[in-house]
Protein backbone atom coordinates (compact mmCIF):
# COMPACT_ATOMS: atom_id res chain seq x y z
CA UNK A 1 0.00 0.00 0.00
CA UNK A 2 2.52 2.56 0.78
CA UNK A 3 4.50 2.02 -2.30
CA UNK A 4 1.01 2.52 -3.94
CA UNK A 5 0.52 6.16 -2.77
CA UNK A 6 4.15 7.29 -3.70
CA UNK A 7 3.73 5.82 -6.64
CA UNK A 8 0.10 7.84 -7.13
CA UNK A 9 1.97 10.73 -5.79
CA UNK A 10 4.49 10.96 -8.33
CA UNK A 11 1.89 10.16 -11.12
CA UNK A 12 0.15 13.31 -9.66
CA UNK A 13 3.60 15.65 -10.42
CA UNK A 14 2.96 16.12 -14.16
CA UNK A 15 -1.51 16.11 -13.56
CA UNK A 16 -0.48 18.96 -11.32
CA UNK A 17 1.57 20.86 -13.93
CA UNK A 18 0.10 20.20 -17.09
CA UNK A 19 -3.46 21.10 -15.09
CA UNK A 20 -2.21 24.60 -13.65
CA UNK A 21 -0.20 25.29 -17.12
CA UNK A 22 -4.04 25.01 -18.93
CA UNK A 23 -5.31 26.98 -16.27
CA UNK A 24 -2.78 29.96 -16.58
CA UNK A 25 -2.46 30.02 -20.21
CA UNK A 26 -6.70 30.39 -20.56
CA UNK A 27 -6.55 32.85 -18.04
CA UNK A 28 -4.29 34.77 -19.28
CA UNK A 29 -6.22 34.60 -22.86
CA UNK A 30 -8.99 36.47 -20.94
CA UNK A 31 -8.15 39.80 -21.87
CA UNK A 32 -5.87 42.26 -20.47
CA UNK A 33 -5.92 42.52 -16.58
CA UNK A 34 -4.52 46.21 -16.27
CA UNK A 35 -7.69 47.29 -18.46
CA UNK A 36 -9.50 45.13 -15.94
CA UNK A 37 -8.11 47.00 -13.07
CA UNK A 38 -8.70 50.53 -14.45
CA UNK A 39 -11.96 50.17 -15.14
CA UNK A 40 -14.07 51.99 -17.34
CA UNK A 41 -11.43 54.46 -17.94
CA UNK A 42 -8.35 53.63 -19.79
CA UNK A 43 -4.77 54.09 -17.88
CA UNK A 44 -2.52 56.03 -19.47
CA UNK A 45 0.49 54.30 -20.76
CA UNK A 46 2.73 55.31 -17.94
CA UNK A 47 0.54 53.69 -15.96
CA UNK A 48 -0.36 50.53 -17.17
CA UNK A 49 3.66 49.60 -17.97
CA UNK A 50 3.95 49.98 -14.06
CA UNK A 51 0.86 47.69 -13.31
CA UNK A 52 2.70 45.31 -15.54
CA UNK A 53 5.87 45.50 -14.22
CA UNK A 54 4.83 45.88 -10.80
CA UNK A 55 2.40 42.46 -11.14
CA UNK A 56 5.12 40.61 -13.66
CA UNK A 57 2.65 40.88 -16.57
CA UNK A 58 5.48 42.39 -18.78
CA UNK A 59 7.41 39.46 -19.31
CA UNK A 60 6.48 36.37 -21.64
CA UNK A 61 3.85 34.21 -20.73
CA UNK A 62 6.29 31.09 -20.22
CA UNK A 63 8.18 33.24 -17.85
CA UNK A 64 5.46 34.44 -15.75
CA UNK A 65 4.26 30.52 -15.26
CA UNK A 66 7.73 29.31 -13.83
CA UNK A 67 7.90 32.38 -11.57
CA UNK A 68 4.22 31.93 -10.58
CA UNK A 69 5.40 27.73 -9.62
CA UNK A 70 8.81 28.73 -7.99
CA UNK A 71 6.27 30.97 -5.77
CA UNK A 72 3.70 28.40 -4.75
CA UNK A 73 6.05 25.92 -4.07
CA UNK A 74 6.83 28.26 -0.85
CA UNK A 75 3.36 29.10 0.07
CA UNK A 76 3.42 32.12 -2.12
CA UNK A 77 -0.20 32.87 -4.35
CA UNK A 78 0.70 36.19 -5.54
CA UNK A 79 -1.29 39.09 -4.77
CA UNK A 80 -4.62 40.68 -5.70
CA UNK A 81 -5.11 43.76 -7.68
CA UNK A 82 -6.73 45.32 -4.87
CA UNK A 83 -3.34 44.91 -2.83
CA UNK A 84 -4.87 41.86 -0.76
CA UNK A 85 -2.50 38.55 -0.85
CA UNK A 86 -4.53 35.61 -2.46
CA UNK A 87 -3.56 33.45 0.24
CA UNK A 88 -5.65 36.43 2.55
CA UNK A 89 -8.57 35.76 0.15
CA UNK A 90 -8.35 31.63 0.83
CA UNK A 91 -7.95 32.04 3.99
CA UNK A 92 -12.13 33.57 4.19
CA UNK A 93 -13.40 31.65 1.73
CA UNK A 94 -12.23 28.69 1.83
CA UNK A 95 -13.65 27.22 5.16
CA UNK A 96 -17.07 28.67 3.77
CA UNK A 97 -16.99 26.58 0.77
CA UNK A 98 -15.47 23.61 2.15
CA UNK A 99 -18.77 23.83 4.90
CA UNK A 100 -21.31 23.90 2.06
CA UNK A 101 -19.46 21.01 0.44
CA UNK A 102 -19.70 18.93 3.06
CA UNK A 103 -23.13 19.66 3.65
CA UNK A 104 -23.49 18.86 -0.14
CA UNK A 105 -21.73 15.57 0.18
CA UNK A 106 -23.54 14.47 3.40
CA UNK A 107 -26.75 14.94 1.29
CA UNK A 108 -25.41 12.80 -0.89
CA UNK A 109 -24.40 10.04 1.32
CA UNK A 110 -27.18 9.80 3.04
CA UNK A 111 -30.24 10.84 1.19
CA UNK A 112 -28.77 9.52 -2.28
CA UNK A 113 -27.60 5.71 -1.23
CA UNK A 114 -30.43 5.68 1.27
CA UNK A 115 -32.85 5.72 -1.62
CA UNK A 116 -30.95 3.76 -3.90
CA UNK A 117 -30.77 0.94 -1.82
CA UNK A 118 -34.51 1.23 -1.58
CA UNK A 119 -35.39 1.63 -5.18
CA UNK A 120 -32.33 -1.37 -5.98
CA UNK A 121 -34.22 -3.59 -3.74
CA UNK A 122 -37.99 -2.78 -4.77
CA UNK A 123 -37.61 -2.96 -8.47
CA UNK A 124 -40.37 -2.27 -10.24
CA UNK A 125 -42.36 -1.06 -7.49
CA UNK A 126 -44.49 2.34 -6.39
CA UNK A 127 -41.26 3.40 -4.41
CA UNK A 128 -39.03 2.70 -7.39
CA UNK A 129 -41.04 4.02 -9.70
CA UNK A 130 -41.63 7.54 -7.60
CA UNK A 131 -37.80 7.84 -6.93
CA UNK A 132 -37.02 7.52 -10.48
CA UNK A 133 -39.64 10.19 -11.62
CA UNK A 134 -38.19 12.47 -8.56
CA UNK A 135 -34.66 12.19 -9.42
CA UNK A 136 -35.46 12.56 -13.44
CA UNK A 137 -37.06 15.93 -12.49
CA UNK A 138 -34.18 16.84 -10.29
CA UNK A 139 -32.07 16.32 -12.90
CA UNK A 140 -33.83 18.13 -15.54
CA UNK A 141 -34.26 21.40 -13.65
CA UNK A 142 -31.48 23.72 -13.64
CA UNK A 143 -29.55 24.64 -10.10
CA UNK A 144 -30.26 28.20 -10.19
CA UNK A 145 -34.06 27.53 -10.63
CA UNK A 146 -34.09 25.20 -7.34
CA UNK A 147 -32.16 27.77 -5.49
CA UNK A 148 -34.55 30.65 -6.63
CA UNK A 149 -37.55 28.75 -5.73
CA UNK A 150 -36.13 27.27 -2.16
CA UNK A 151 -35.06 30.63 -1.33
CA UNK A 152 -38.44 32.46 -2.91
CA UNK A 153 -40.56 29.94 -0.74
CA UNK A 154 -38.59 29.24 2.32
CA UNK A 155 -36.80 32.57 2.96
CA UNK A 156 -39.35 34.99 1.54
CA UNK A 157 -43.12 33.52 1.40
CA UNK A 158 -42.20 31.05 4.52
CA UNK A 159 -39.80 32.74 6.50
CA UNK A 160 -38.33 29.54 7.42
CA UNK A 161 -35.00 30.57 6.13
CA UNK A 162 -32.78 33.73 5.69
CA UNK A 163 -32.98 34.68 2.12
CA UNK A 164 -29.14 35.26 2.15
CA UNK A 165 -26.31 33.71 3.94
CA UNK A 166 -24.67 35.87 7.07
CA UNK A 167 -20.92 36.13 6.82
CA UNK A 168 -19.99 33.58 9.45
CA UNK A 169 -21.79 31.06 7.14
CA UNK A 170 -22.33 28.08 9.86
CA UNK A 171 -23.78 24.70 9.22
CA UNK A 172 -27.15 25.95 10.13
CA UNK A 173 -27.41 28.44 7.22
CA UNK A 174 -25.87 26.31 4.75
CA UNK A 175 -28.63 22.90 5.06
CA UNK A 176 -30.52 24.77 1.91
CA UNK A 177 -27.52 25.87 -0.30
CA UNK A 178 -25.70 22.56 0.75
CA UNK A 179 -29.39 20.80 -0.48
CA UNK A 180 -29.04 23.02 -3.57
CA UNK A 181 -25.85 22.66 -4.26
CA UNK A 182 -25.94 18.78 -3.91
CA UNK A 183 -29.39 18.05 -5.67
CA UNK A 184 -28.39 16.79 -9.12
CA UNK A 185 -25.35 15.10 -7.55
CA UNK A 186 -27.93 13.53 -5.21
CA UNK A 187 -29.69 12.34 -8.18
CA UNK A 188 -27.41 10.49 -9.99
CA UNK A 189 -26.50 9.09 -6.43
CA UNK A 190 -29.43 7.08 -5.95
CA UNK A 191 -29.67 6.46 -10.03
CA UNK A 192 -26.47 4.84 -9.49
CA UNK A 193 -26.79 3.30 -6.57
CA UNK A 194 -29.97 1.63 -7.40
CA UNK A 195 -28.31 0.47 -10.56
CA UNK A 196 -25.41 -1.07 -9.06
CA UNK A 197 -27.23 -2.88 -6.13
CA UNK A 198 -29.21 -4.29 -8.68
CA UNK A 199 -26.59 -5.72 -11.16
CA UNK A 200 -25.11 -7.09 -7.86
CA UNK A 201 -27.90 -8.94 -6.63
CA UNK A 202 -27.74 -11.40 -9.61
CA UNK A 203 -24.09 -12.33 -8.48
CA UNK A 204 -23.14 -15.76 -7.92
CA UNK A 205 -21.83 -14.58 -4.39
CA UNK A 206 -25.30 -13.62 -3.37
CA UNK A 207 -26.50 -16.05 -4.30
CA UNK A 208 -24.97 -18.38 -2.65
CA UNK A 209 -25.19 -16.22 0.80
CA UNK A 210 -29.17 -16.49 0.08
CA UNK A 211 -28.63 -20.66 -0.21
CA UNK A 212 -26.51 -20.67 2.90
CA UNK A 213 -29.52 -18.89 4.46
CA UNK A 214 -27.79 -15.65 5.67
CA UNK A 215 -29.91 -13.14 7.63
CA UNK A 216 -31.31 -10.56 4.64
CA UNK A 217 -29.60 -7.17 6.63
CA UNK A 218 -26.25 -9.21 6.49
CA UNK A 219 -26.63 -10.31 2.98
CA UNK A 220 -27.49 -6.90 2.16
CA UNK A 221 -24.93 -4.81 4.14
CA UNK A 222 -21.60 -6.83 3.83
CA UNK A 223 -22.02 -8.83 0.37
CA UNK A 224 -24.61 -6.90 -1.61
CA UNK A 225 -23.63 -2.74 -0.11
CA UNK A 226 -20.13 -3.18 -0.39
CA UNK A 227 -19.41 -4.03 -3.96
CA UNK A 228 -22.29 -1.88 -4.95
CA UNK A 229 -20.47 1.07 -3.67
CA UNK A 230 -17.85 1.15 -5.54
CA UNK A 231 -18.69 3.13 -8.34
CA UNK A 232 -20.51 5.62 -6.37
CA UNK A 233 -17.35 6.06 -4.01
CA UNK A 234 -15.45 6.64 -7.43
CA UNK A 235 -18.75 9.55 -8.54
CA UNK A 236 -18.34 11.36 -5.07
CA UNK A 237 -14.82 11.16 -5.16
CA UNK A 238 -14.74 13.15 -8.25
CA UNK A 239 -17.63 15.36 -7.13
CA UNK A 240 -15.88 17.18 -4.22
CA UNK A 241 -13.94 18.96 -6.11
CA UNK A 242 -16.09 19.63 -8.86
CA UNK A 243 -18.58 21.02 -6.14
CA UNK A 244 -16.30 23.24 -4.15
CA UNK A 245 -15.61 24.78 -7.62
CA UNK A 246 -18.97 24.24 -9.28
CA UNK A 247 -20.98 26.41 -6.28
CA UNK A 248 -20.83 29.76 -8.39
CA UNK A 249 -24.42 29.52 -8.87
CA UNK A 250 -25.51 28.77 -5.23
CA UNK A 251 -23.08 30.94 -3.97
CA UNK A 252 -24.14 34.04 -5.64
CA UNK A 253 -27.99 32.57 -5.06
CA UNK A 254 -27.73 32.73 -1.45
CA UNK A 255 -24.89 35.64 -1.36
CA UNK A 256 -22.40 33.44 -0.14
CA UNK A 257 -18.72 35.00 0.02
CA UNK A 258 -16.78 31.78 -0.93
CA UNK A 259 -14.44 29.99 -3.32
CA UNK A 260 -17.13 30.31 -6.25
CA UNK A 261 -18.20 33.85 -5.02
CA UNK A 262 -14.01 35.27 -5.51
CA UNK A 263 -13.92 33.17 -8.72
CA UNK A 264 -16.88 34.92 -9.89
CA UNK A 265 -15.42 38.16 -8.44
CA UNK A 266 -11.88 37.21 -10.08
CA UNK A 267 -12.84 36.30 -13.90
CA UNK A 268 -15.23 39.63 -13.84
CA UNK A 269 -12.18 42.01 -12.76
CA UNK A 270 -9.97 39.68 -14.85
CA UNK A 271 -8.05 39.61 -11.98
CA UNK A 272 -5.21 36.92 -12.92
CA UNK A 273 -3.81 35.85 -9.24
CA UNK A 274 -6.77 35.70 -7.87
CA UNK A 275 -8.32 32.98 -10.65
CA UNK A 276 -5.23 30.99 -11.10
CA UNK A 277 -4.81 30.98 -7.39
CA UNK A 278 -8.04 29.31 -5.96
CA UNK A 279 -8.01 27.15 -9.30
CA UNK A 280 -4.59 25.92 -8.34
CA UNK A 281 -5.77 24.67 -4.96
CA UNK A 282 -8.81 22.81 -6.88
CA UNK A 283 -6.48 21.36 -8.82
CA UNK A 284 -4.69 19.56 -5.58
CA UNK A 285 -8.79 19.04 -4.04
CA UNK A 286 -9.22 16.76 -7.26
CA UNK A 287 -5.95 14.39 -7.17
CA UNK A 288 -6.48 14.32 -3.61
CA UNK A 289 -9.82 13.16 -3.66
CA UNK A 290 -9.23 10.91 -7.08
CA UNK A 291 -6.36 8.90 -4.61
CA UNK A 292 -8.75 8.64 -1.45
CA UNK A 293 -11.29 7.21 -4.03
CA UNK A 294 -8.30 4.84 -5.03
CA UNK A 295 -7.71 3.58 -1.71
CA UNK A 296 -11.03 3.20 -0.67
CA UNK A 297 -11.76 0.23 -3.31
CA UNK A 298 -9.84 -1.94 -0.98
CA UNK A 299 -11.18 -0.98 1.92
CA UNK A 300 -15.09 -1.54 0.07
CA UNK A 301 -13.67 -4.71 -2.01
CA UNK A 302 -11.36 -7.05 -0.48
CA UNK A 303 -10.44 -8.46 -3.57
CA UNK A 304 -8.75 -5.37 -5.09
CA UNK A 305 -5.07 -5.01 -3.54
CA UNK A 306 -2.97 -1.90 -4.44
CA UNK A 307 0.06 -3.68 -5.87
Amino acid sequence: MGRYVVRRLFQMVPVFVGATLLIFLMVNVMGDPVAGLCGERQCDAATAGRLRQEFGLDEPVWRQYVTYMGNVLTGDFGTAFNGRPVTELMATAFPVTVRLTIVAILFEVVVGITLGVVTGLRRGRPVDTTVLLFTLVVVSVPTFVTGLLLQLLLGVEWGWIRPSVSTEAGFGELIVPGLVLASVSLAYVTRLTRTSLAENRRSDHVRTALAKGLPRHRIVTRHLLRNSLIPVVTFIGTDIGALMGGAIVTERIFNIHGVGYQLYQGILRQNTQTVVGFVTVLVLVFLAANLLVDLLYAVLDPRIRHA
